[in-house]
């Protein structure tokens, strides 16, 4: 049952569903869109890809533009507490890729009658050519999940009301949890936590101050790496493909989990888990990321999302580590729970690398 549950998660993970982006920035009576369209919807559409050739080059993108603002046009519009407002400029074009391919990016500013405290989304995008399609709306500075918008469904609300460090905070505990590959991670370092080793394999800790003395420092070198990395990544000081840390994560539950099988990795083991954590805190800042937040605006955010974060690896360890503690020299536990947990992590992380790396969904 947990081979089967373990492997469905991973299979829901890797599916890519149609969705559009929507990012409002509001300052005072100013307005700032940003709409993020996949090309794979626009050609379905609009047919962008004029040589047939199955390939979409920035000639065919460009030269479509004008279709393109009239499509989003069409398809998005919004009131500022009730009342119209003016669009200042129109569109760049631009790209951007995004973790589900290419997107075209449309970013313009309006200008309402008064300070802005709630925006109605009208969202018709694709209403008649694909049912399934959604629209994902976030307010810049506000937490949580975004607002899911039904093509065709009518007006749908973005409270400002809704920024703030403890949402952020909430924000930060219930992404740790969700990401099954970052708590995987942390598992599979706790299974062994409670063990030294000795020769090529491991033997339980004499005590429990030793492993605890072990769990300390394999969260702290974990924390200081992924924090350092989640700052540069929510800042745009760094700004590495989604996919390829999407898989370099997947790569290093892998790696985790055969080093509980047979022990390979050289020096101590909170060295190897703070360079992995490195790349977690890449993969951490997507939903800050997902903001748009600049400069200051993004100071209490992090704090509040990454100790958020930490409550939540606090939990995992407070939970796994005195069961692990208690268990740590009887035969279940050396012959069966730590070999059969770490193997049946090992798979599910290489079907992740290989779903990742190679945009595959192995599983249905």
């Amino acid at each position: 049952m947990l081979w089967l549950t373990l492997l469905l998660c991973g299979a829901a993970q890797a599916h890519q569903a149609s969705e559009a982006y929507l990012n409002y920035r509001v300052d005072g009576a100013d307005v700032e869109q940003r709409l993020d369209i996949a090309l794979r919807d626009l050609d379905r559409d609009l047919a962008l890809d004029a040589d047939g050739d199955g390939n979409l080059s920035w000639g065919e993108v460009r030269q479509r533009w004008p279709d393109i603002e009239a499509l989003a046009s069409a398809g998005v519009s919004f009131t500022a507490d009730g009342a119209a407002c003016t669009l200042q400029d129109r569109p760049t074009p631009q790209l951007d890729q995004h973790s589900d391919g290419m997107h075209a990016v449309l970013v313009s500013h309006w200008h309402c009658p008064a300070a802005v405290h709630e925006l109605d989304i009208d969202y018709r995008l694709f209403a008649t050519t694909d049912t399934a399609h959604r629209g994902l709306a976030r307010l810049a500075g506000a937490a949580g999940e975004p607002l899911v918008l039904t093509p065709g469904a009518g007006p749908q609300r973005l409270n400002l009301e809704s920024r703030g460090f403890g949402g952020f905070f909430v924000e930060g505990m219930a992404h740790i949890a969700s990401g099954l590959d970052h708590v995987l991670f942390l598992v599979t370092l706790l299974l062994v936590a409670v063990w030294r080793r000795e020769g090529k394999g491991w033997a339980p800790r004499a005590n429990g101050r030793a492993a605890l003395a072990e769990t300390l420092k394999l969260v702290t070198a974990f924390t200081l790496a992924h924090s350092i990395t989640l700052a540069l990544a929510a800042s745009g000081a760094i700004d590495p493909p989604a996919a390829v840390i999407e898989s370099l994560i997947a790569l290093t539950v892998l790696l985790a989990a055969v080093d509980n099988l047979k022990p390979f990795v050289p020096g101590p083991r909170w060295s190897m888990v703070g360079l992995f954590g490195l790349v977690h805190g890449v993969g951490f800042a997507g939903p800050l990321k997902d903001l748009g937040l600049r400069g200051s605006e993004l100071v209490l955010p992090l704090l509040g999302f990454n100790l958020g974060v930490e409550l939540g690896q606090l939990a995992v360890v407070a939970l796994l580590l005195p069961v692990a503690l208690a268990l740590r020299s009887a035969t279940i536990y050396r012959r069966w729970i730590v070999p059969g947990g770490s193997s049946a992590v090992a798979a599910l992380a290489l079907l992740w690398c290989v779903e990742r790396s190679f945009g595959l969904s192995l599983l249905p």
